[in-house]
This record gives C-alpha cells, structure tokens and sequence, in this order.
C-alpha cells in the first residue's frame, strides 16, 4: 500500500491501473483492494480520486476544494516560474501555435530564456519552421496545471 500512496503522491496527476501495476509491480486486483483501503485512510483534507475513462481507470490524490485555497496562496508566495516566464508561459497557452520570434517580440529577448527553460520541463514543443520555431503546449502542460485539453 505504501508504494501507491508514495507513487499518488509525487506523480501529482492522473495516473492509469496500467501504470500504477508496471511501475509498483502489484497485480491489478490487489492494487484496487489497497486503493479503497488509502480511500478510508484518507478522511479529510487529502483525498484519493478516482475516474473511468473508455474503460481505463484513473487515480490521483488530491485536496479536497475546500482546502485547495492554501495551494493557491502557497504558489502566490513562490513559484518555480517568475513573473515573467510565468506571462511567456500565458501568452504561448493562449495563441498556440505560435512563432518563437512573435513570443520574443512580444515579451523580449528574455522569452529565449523562459522558452528553453519551459522545453525542459517539457511543457511546451518547439517545431524547427524556417529560421525560427512553432512553439505548442505539450500534454504535460495540461497534466502539471490540472486543465483539460479542449484541442
């Protein structure tokens, strides 16, 4: 149980039976004995979610909305993005796909940096096209903020 509590709680995400079973090594029907077991473990602020989707089941731990403030405010104090990056960031989101030179002509030569640094995380793809790049969201971006891809 405590490899699947460990795996829920840094994966941070969504993560499918397939995935759980490959990476921990438990057999499918043990591991849904010992995700209803953390589910009565976990009466409170953490809970352990649960989705179906074309026949694959999901989990992820997660709080419960009444808490999920305290993340907010938390992420308003320190953030792995500044500012900046985090307005780069934005601004390819909303006008993907998009030219690298129109990001930098927009936010400045700094963009080059935030780029780079936003390919590493592998949030964003970068299409070489011409002398410049496509820049596009990555399903990790949609899967590291919680959001649904509506493309």
């Amino acid at each position: 149980m405590e490899r699947i509590e460990a795996l829920l709680f840094i994966s941070g995400r969504w993560i499918s039976e397939a995935e759980i079973v490959r990476i921990t090594g438990i057999d499918p029907l043990s591991l849904r004995e010992k995700i209803e077991e953390l589910k009565k473990k976990y009466v409170g602020g953490v809970i352990i979610k649960e989705m179906e989707v074309e026949g694959i089941k999901y989990y992820k731990m997660d709080v419960i909305d009444k808490y999920k403030n305290y993340g907010n405010l938390l992420l308003l104090k320190k953030t792995e993005f500044t500012k900046a990056e985090q307005k780069t960031l934005a601004l390819i989101a909303y006008k993907q796909p998009i030219k690298q030179s129109v990001v930098v002509k927009i936010r400045g030569n700094k963009a080059y940096e935030h780029i780079k640094k936003f390919i590493a995380y592998g949030l964003v793809n970068a299409k070489k096209t011409g002398h410049t790049y496509t820049l596009t969201l990555t399903e990790k971006f949609y899967e590291y903020f919680d959001l649904k891809n509506e493309s």
